[in-house]
């Protein structure tokens, strides 16, 4: 137990969480320029022990939102470049020869990136599948296995990845089970004139202005097991379980525009991730039981990535959006 969980009960530890997202939203916004939503759900992933997939065209400040958000969060940080010659030792760590004191060669393990608390997977389609696995069993375990010796990354542990949907010629499309390791498809709009008037005021001139930490590693910690303790209504739970069944074009009782349009559905972590995902956000906004209002703030980025949409889907025109549109009516 840490000094936070023996200072606050659980309900005082849910309104400092409120207290200090709305310290983080004031110092992110130093740097960022909109993207308010973008910001609250990735905090909302980090809070359900989740990773993030970004999507958006150059220059949209994907890198700069991650890096801010480290600072602010006061957490280790680490990009990793994903290009088609990179290879899995370059994520997980590599083994080098040296001498011991004595004199005798020994093998010794020398960490890679992904020994962070923040990790940046840019550009994560560019990169052969052998390497995107090396990311796997990091996202799903927390652990990276070199050479027989299993090592624990240290917590929190966060993985945010992005794709450029512009240029795909030269990528490696990351296959369903990969994908299904990222709570959240997050994807990023230009921004509005008067946002982008804010931009070039704030980064054409010489003046950096100065973050201040708001979280500390052993707070995100305790942050995380409070959104576990949050206590969830059957009917909210009911209503997760029936919609993500729905989406199964298998069953029987689906609708019929999702046997006509979907190849496969979502699977059970799409459950688990709106039933975390709904707890983390209400939270946040300073209440402690998820309403189906709740549950429907984080259904598109848990559903977005989730459902494969079939040949009559391209015939017809229709897309994810639609569908999930159509679901929640």
């Amino acid at each position: 137990m840490t000094d936070n969980q023996k200072k606050y009960s659980d309900s005082e530890l849910a309104k400092e969480l409120s207290k200090k997202y709305s310290l983080l939203k004031s110092e992110m916004a130093k740097i960022i320029v909109g993207y308010e939503d973008i910001i609250e759900q990735i905090m909302v992933s980090i809070l359900s022990k989740g990773h993030c997939m970004l999507i958006g065209v150059p220059g949209l400040a994907k890198t700069l939102i991650v890096k801010t958000l480290s600072e602010v969060l006061d957490l280790k940080f680490s990009r990793i470049q994903f290009t088609p010659d990179l290879m899995p030792s370059d994520i997980t760590g590599t083994e080098i020869l040296e001498s011991d004191f004595e004199g005798k060669r020994v093998f010794k393990f020398i960490k890679g990136p992904v020994f962070a608390n923040m990790i940046l997977a840019d550009e994560i389609n560019r990169t052969p599948p052998k390497t995107q696995s090396a990311m796997l069993e990091a996202m799903q375990e927390h652990k990276v296995t070199a050479a027989g010796i299993t090592y624990t990354l240290d917590e929190p542990f966060f993985v945010l990845a992005t794709q450029n949907p512009i240029e795909q010629e030269g990528t490696y499309p990351l296959p369903e089970a990969q994908l299904d390791r990222f709570m959240f498809f997050l994807w990023l709009d230009y921004p509005s004139f008067k946002g982008e008037l804010e931009i070039i005021d704030k980064t054409t001139t010489s003046y950096i202005p100065e973050i201040n930490k708001v979280f500390s590693k052993d707070e995100i910690i305790d942050f995380q097991e409070l959104i576990k303790k949050v206590p969830v209504a059957d009917e909210v739970a009911d209503y997760v379980v029936k919609l993500v069944s729905k989406t199964r074009p298998q069953l029987e009782h689906s609708p019929k525009f999702i046997k006509d349009y979907l190849n496969w559905g979502a699977g059970p972590r799409a459950s688990q991730y709106l039933i975390l995902g709904s707890k983390a956000y209400c939270i946040l906004q300073g209440r402690f039981s998820p309403t189906i209002e709740d549950v429907n703030k984080v259904i598109l980025p848990v559903l977005r990535h989730r459902l494969i949409l079939n040949f009559n889907a391209d015939a017809d025109n229709v897309n994810i959006l639609e569908i999930i549109k159509r679901l929640t009516e």
